[in-house]
């Protein structure tokens, strides 16, 4: 019987330990070592405003230029409700921003231009909070680059993702066209599930594509992670994978927890608090991910010359007051 007991223990214990060992798990241990959550939770509230004050400046600076082109103006609210749902009120009242107002904006008038600023570094605000996350994960310390060439950074990045979005809008509308010409060609209707079929797996693979290079981006230039590209793209692909998931089963996650009918006044909000933090959750996941890997294989990434110097206290024998 005893040596029934310690066979059990001993199959019980084995599989304890190659649980343990797995990538995923230590990924999941070291996500939450390094306050994972509590991280991805803080970016998801501050995007909240990042994006709202980001759609703002943008369209106060190049509404007009977009709103021009019809074709342009839809497909670009098609590929940010694709990346946000339910950010771009698409007609049926459920969105949480109109998409009138956003070219009602003007910022020629000096409150405008005051207002333009603050939502600007509120924009801004959410690279440099993601970029501390990203390093944290790697157990990297912070970094110590001047103020103002670091909202400069941040501002030349910011510029070119929303160039980013703009093109992925361009290609959509290229891949629509060509598809269309493509359909017509072959005799097959825009409508028949082949076509549907079709077109939603060319915008998927556009999306993926576009992901992983915003995931490398965000890791090796915003948050300044000197990651080897053979370790960075495989957690990009796996980024990319997680996030196109979300976007196709976003309607049904979002529908699902902002169900309760006492929540339906908020319900535009708490749906964007949700996707915002399962986004930044995958985010550091993969970074996480990452970083196990390359633990994995010894690599040590180096310490940027302007980074924040690591300060550890030395531990010494507690001192004893003495009882007079």
């Amino acid at each position: 019987m005893p040596s029934t007991r310690n066979s059990l223990a001993h199959r019980v214990r084995s599989v304890v330990e190659f649980v343990q060992g797995l990538k995923v798990t230590r990924v999941f241990t070291q996500y939450n070592q390094r306050r994972g959550g509590i991280l991805a939770a803080g970016l998801s509230y501050q995007a909240i405003f990042a994006v709202f004050a980001g759609l703002w400046v943008s369209f106060s600076v190049a509404g007009i230029v977009v709103q021009s082109t019809p074709e342009l103006r839809d497909a670009l609210f098609t590929v940010i409700n694709q990346s946000v749902p339910g950010l771009i009120d698409d007609g049926s009242g459920d969105g949480a921003i109109d998409p009138d107002e956003l070219f009602a904006t003007n910022a020629l008038t000096t409150t405008g231009v005051i207002a333009l600023l603050g939502l600007f570094f509120t924009a801004l605000g959410w690279l440099a909070s993601g970029r501390g996350a990203v390093r944290t994960m790697f157990a990297l310390p912070g970094d110590r680059l001047n103020f103002f060439l670091m909202k400069l950074k941040d501002l030349l990045l910011a510029l070119g993702f929303g160039v980013v979005l703009l093109v992925s809008a361009t290609l959509s509308l290229g891949s629509t066209a060509a598809l269309g010409w493509v359909f017509d060609l072959l005799s097959v209707s825009d409508e028949s599930a082949a076509a549907v079929v079709t077109a939603r797996g060319v915008g998927l693979a556009v999306a993926f594509i576009i992901d992983v290079l915003t995931l490398s981006t965000f890791y090796r230039i915003v948050a300044d992670v000197p990651i080897p590209i053979r370790q960075l793209m495989p957690g990009a692909f796996l980024g990319a994978l997680a996030l196109g998931a979300l976007k196709v089963l976003g309607s049904v996650l979002l529908g699902g927890a902002t169900s309760n009918p006492l929540l339906a006044g908020f319900a535009v909000i708490i749906g964007l608090l949700i996707w915002f933090n399962l986004v930044c959750q995958v985010i550091l996941y993969c970074a996480s991910w990452i970083a196990v890997g390359l633990a994995d294989r010894g690599i040590e990434l180096p310490t940027p010359p302007h980074a924040e110097p690591v300060r550890r206290k030395p531990l010494g024998r507690p001192r004893l007051r003495r009882l007079r």
